[in-house]
């Protein structure tokens, strides 16, 4: 049974359940500081900074997460640059987290983008014609309306970042996938390792899906 072999080996398990939960939680948070950032970027009525939105997001979302880490942590390490510290375990971890919000945050982008394009223009006439800055109105009439609006694919967003973490395991970060997989390795129980994974994984989106729903409800009551 999957739960009778996390109890046989619960260290593994919970230390990789604690790092998939950072990671998941850093990456969320810095795919939405980035993603917020490119959107105004694409938006901007400067051309340069559209240009760099749109280079941002078609880069990283038409590249694989995969070679995106391996390239973050072995490729920047090769020419020295190791995430301020000379701990590796650390550094695979700073890698990885950095991975889940540079890769994300493309998508969070396009989202925000999507929702700030889909303000009714005549409150942003209205705004400007009320003395408010650019700036001014981006933070008090078109930013607070479209996090309201976007709430649902922001969730997907971060329900995909914490099952994306998996492949942080290729990297070395000890997170469930790589607990699982040496559990496997030790038991030869290959069916009640990664079942574990499975339910563990569920403790993990189960609760995120749920936290969506409830804020997607508090956001339309804001209303």
């Amino acid at each position: 049974m999957p739960g009778a072999i996390v109890v046989e080996f619960p260290e593994l398990f919970l230390t990789g359940l604690w790092l998939t939960a950072q990671l998941s939680v850093i990456g969320s948070l810095g795919a939405l500081l980035i993603g917020t950032a490119i959107a105004l970027f694409r938006i901007s009525p400067l051309p340069p900074l559209r240009w760099i939105g749109v280079a941002y997001v078609e880069f990283f979302r038409n590249t694989p997460l995969l070679v995106q880490l391996f390239f973050l942590f072995l490729g920047l390490g090769a020419l020295g640059f190791r995430f301020w510290t000379t701990d590796t375990f650390v550094a695979i971890f700073r890698a990885a987290a950095a991975g889940m919000a540079l890769y994300h945050g493309a998508y969070v982008a396009e989202v925000i983008r999507g929702g700030l394009l889909g303000i009714d223009r005549g409150q942003i006439e209205a705004a400007r014609s009320l003395g408010l800055s650019y700036a001014q109105t981006l933070r008090y009439v078109q930013l607070p309306q479209t996090f309201r609006s976007v709430v649902p694919p922001l969730g997907n967003i971060g329900i995909a970042l914490i099952k994306n973490t998996s492949l942080a395991s290729t990297i070395g970060v000890a997170e469930l996938l790589q607990a699982a997989e040496i559990v496997e390795s030790r038991t030869f129980r290959t069916e009640e390792a990664f079942g574990a994974v499975v339910l563990l994984y569920l403790v993990l989106t189960i609760p995120a899906s749920l936290g969506v729903n409830w804020l997607e409800k508090r956001m339309l009551i804001a209303r």
